[in-house]
C-alpha cells in the first residue's frame, strides 16, 4: 500500500480563513481530547508525524488513539497557530506556539514554537500532517539549569559522610 505522500496530490481549494478555522478546531480538539473532534480533523488515511523524520502514524484511528493515550493534564497547556502560506500544490504551512503550565493557571513550565506542514483533501480533512518544533531558549535554559542543580544536589548528598 502506498503512503498518501507517495500518491499524486489532491488539489484543494482551502482558503486562508478555512485553514485558520481548521487550526482553531485543532486547538479545540487538543483542549477537549474529544475523540470525535480529533477524528474530524483528519482523513481516514492520514499520515501524522510528530517529527519530520519519523515514520508516519497511519490512519485516523491511530492518530486519535495516540492523542488520547498521551493526553496532557486539563488546563495545563495552551496554543495559538496561524497560517503562514498556502502553496498552489496544496501544501499548507502554519506556525505558532504551544505552552505548558505547572498547574491550571500556574506558572509556565515550557514553551515550544511550532511549524505545521499540512495537506488536505476536498472534504477539508488533513491527509498529511508534519510537525516541526523547537523549545524556546528561556524554557531550554530553565530545563538545563534545573537538571544541573539536581545533579549538583545529588552529588553533594552522595559526598556526605554516613551519619
Amino acid at each position: 500500500m502506498a503512503l498518501a505522500s507517495e500518491m499524486p496530490s489532491e488539489e484543494t481549494d482551502m482558503t486562508h480563513e478555512q485553514f485558520q478555522a481548521w487550526l482553531d478546531r485543532y486547538i479545540e480538539a487538543w483542549k477537549t481530547y474529544d475523540p470525535d473532534k480529533i477524528g474530524a480533523l483528519f482523513s481516514e488515511d492520514v499520515e501524522y508525524r510528530y517529527h519530520p523524520n519519523d515514520e508516519p502514524e497511519l490512519g485516523r484511528a491511530m492518530t486519535v488513539s495516540n492523542w488520547i493515550d498521551t493526553r496532557d493534564d486539563e488546563g495545563t497547556y495552551d496554543a495559538e497557530y496561524h497560517p503562514v502560506a498556502i502553496d498552489p500544490d496544496g501544501t499548507h504551512v502554519a506556525n505558532g506556539w504551544s505552552r505548558y503550565y505547572e498547574t491550571p493557571g500556574g506558572a509556565m513550565r515550557d514553551e515550544y514554537y511550532n511549524v505545521y506542514i499540512c495537506r488536505f483533501n476536498d472534504a477539508g480533512e488533513c491527509t498529511i500532517f508534519t510537525e516541526y518544533w523547537i523549545q524556546s531558549r528561556e524554557a531550554r535554559k530553565r530545563t538545563i539549569n534545573e537538571a544541573v542543580a539536581k545533579h549538583m544536589a545529588e552529588a553533594a548528598e552522595a559526598a556526605q559522610p554516613p551519619a
